[in-house]
Order: C-alpha cells, then structure tokens, then sequence
C-alpha cells in the first residue's frame, strides 16, 4: 500500500442512483485527504472475484449495496455479530493480511440520525412501530433493542416475514398484522418506516395515519422525497419529524473513519453534498 493513494466506493447493480460517491468525496475534499470513492455496477457472480482484486489496486474498503448485501457474509472472511445478527452487511474492510471484514452500520446510522433530529428522543419512552420486514427493519430493530426501548411493534404485508423477525430478535417483538398497522399509531413512541412505500417510483403508504398524536417521533428511511406523505401527516399531527437523508450520511462515518483515518462530521454541508 506504500505510496498507493487510498481508494473506497459502493459496490451494486444498478449503482447510478447512489448519492455515497459526492457524500465520500465530500469529506474527502473536506480533510484534504487523497483519494477517491468509485461507483462499481458489480454483478453478483462477479463479485468475489472483483473484491479480491481490488485491495491490489490500492482500495482500503467498500460499502455494499443491494442486491448483494446478504450474499457478502459468504463471501467475507471476518463478519462482526452485529452483520451476522442483521442477516446482512454493508461495510467491508480490507485488511493488510488480505481478509476482507465485513461490518453492518445501518444501525448505527439509524440511531445516530434519530438523535440529531430529534435529540430528545427517549428510547425507554414506550413501545416502537416498525413498518416492514426486511434487511433494513432487521438493522432498525437490532439498534432500537441495544438502545433499550421496551417493546418493538413489528408489521408487515407478509406476516411470515415479520414472524421471522420476532423469532430472530425475541420476545420484545410483537407481531401486528398490516391491516391493524393503523390502529397501534396511538400507543407508539417512535414510528419507523422501513419499506419502500412512500419512495418516488412506488406505491404510496395506504397505512391510516389517523392515529399518530403529538409528541411521537415518526422518522422514514425513504428520502426520495425528502418529505414523504408519512413525514408531512405526521409533521401536520404534531409530531417530532426526521427525514431518512441522515441514516444515510451517519452510517457513512464509521466506514470512512476506518478506511481514511479521519472520523468525519455530519453537518449542514455534509447534507447539502448529499442532496446535490
């Protein structure tokens, strides 16, 4: 790596939308940093043969995108509890013996996200609403049980899948089913949409949205739009609003400081690179 200028990037298929490269090269810039964060459309049988490679070309790590966000743990020779817990990881490190480490942020992100919007935020406040399922809802849930809220409220339109969720995580999960999503608004604390209902493209949240009070933290991890139709109900009910853009920018920062040596910060600029 001696005299090697330190590369990072994302790899994924498709991989244009991606607003990762202009945040890295932000913070790059930023710190006066060498290097750069390179875009990669990988296809998912080319991928071990691709990550194997690219320490040779001076890359310190990537993040990983989906679709192959579940497939990595194969492929990864060290996989933290945390990626194992998830199901999934979106970080790797190339490390100097030449084992790739994989590691899951999302969490991290999340939380981190949720106390910069809204930093009164008390997790031990009551029950949490988690709308969906998937690789994100696994990553959401495991960071809301580390932060201690009492109860997690699972719901999804394919109730096996949330099922799985509550059989992973335990019994501070309850099952609801999606019909009922609406009418566990009211006894909810923090409300978290996990799904990509709600995202430019896809169909709309059809979810009653009567039943959020105010006070509750309602926080949706589509950021295209911004504001999405959940964040703009609950802004109009009163509620605490936190848009998906900083989940995004926060589980970038441990990734960064590992592979660049500079712990970056979060700030209105680093939002502004992101949205441009």
């Amino acid at each position: 790596m001696a005299g090697k200028i330190p590369l990072a990037g994302v790899i994924g298929s498709p991989i244009s939308h991606s607003k990762s490269p202009q945040l890295h090269r932000h913070w790059l810039k930023t710190y006066g940093i060498p290097g750069d964060y390179i875009p990669m459309d990988v296809a998912a049988h080319d991928l071990p043969e691709v990550l194997r490679a690219l320490p040779k070309a001076g890359f310190v790590g990537v993040n990983i995108t989906i679709p192959h966000k579940e497939t990595i743990l194969e492929i990864a020779d060290l996989v933290t509890d945390r990626a194992t817990l998830i199901g999934a990881a979106n970080t790797l490190i190339f490390r100097k013996d030449g084992k790739i480490h994989a590691d899951n942020t999302d969490g991290y992100g999340f939380v981190e996200n949720l106390k910069a919007g809204a930093p009164n935020w008390n997790p031990a406040a009551g029950p949490a609403t988690v709308l969906g399922a998937g690789g994100a809802a696994r990553a959401v849930v495991a960071s809301l049980l580390d932060a201690g809220v009492p109860e997690i409220l699972v719901t999804n339109r394919t109730r096996v899948r949330a099922e799985k969720l509550a059989d992973d995580f335990g019994k501070r999960l309850t099952i609801i089913d999606w019909v009922q999503a609406g009418n566990i608004l009211e006894e909810s604390a923090l409300v978290v949409n996990t799904t990509s209902l709600g995202m430019i493209g896809k169909p709309a949240m059809r979810v009653p949205l009567d039943g959020l009070r105010r006070g509750t933290v309602v926080t949706d991890l589509v950021y295209t739009p911004l504001k999405t139709d959940l964040l703009a109900a609950a802004e109009a009910a009163g509620c605490v609003t936190v848009d998906g853009l900083g989940m995004l920018l926060h589980q970038a920062v441990p990734a960064f400081e590992r592979w660049f040596g500079q712990r970056p910060e979060v700030d209105s600029l680093t939002r502004a690179a992101a949205l441009r």
